[in-house]
């Protein structure tokens, strides 16, 4: 069993110009953004959600990227609205959100 029913990781990493990077993307904000948004629903801790920063996830020519687990669903997004939508249709729902997966 896992210690977390999901556990989010942003790739956070940055990559000196003109390779693309995920930190070039704001992911350092946006995972901010998930974090506070997952306490405020109540959803973090033990048996619940964790939203990390990662390293290099290796695919930042998709990104920028991130990946749920234990579903092991990789996800791109472009804005605030886009991580809503994988927190309530997928983190809380349980539904993959195939426009944004990749």
């Amino acid at each position: 069993m896992s210690y977390y029913h999901h556990h989010v990781f942003f790739c956070c990493n940055s990559r000196e110009a003109p390779e693309k990077c995920c930190a070039s993307a704001n992911a350092g904000e946006m995972q901010q953004y998930a974090k506070k948004r997952i306490k405020e629903l109540g959803l973090a801790g033990k048996g619940k959600v964790r939203i990390n920063k990662a390293g290099c996830l290796d695919r930042c020519e998709e990104g920028p990227v991130i990946v749920v687990y234990p579903d092991e669903v990789w996800y791109t997004y472009v804005d605030r609205d886009d991580i809503d939508e994988i927190i309530d249709r997928h983190v809380i729902g349980g539904e993959i959100v195939e426009r944004l997966r990749i």
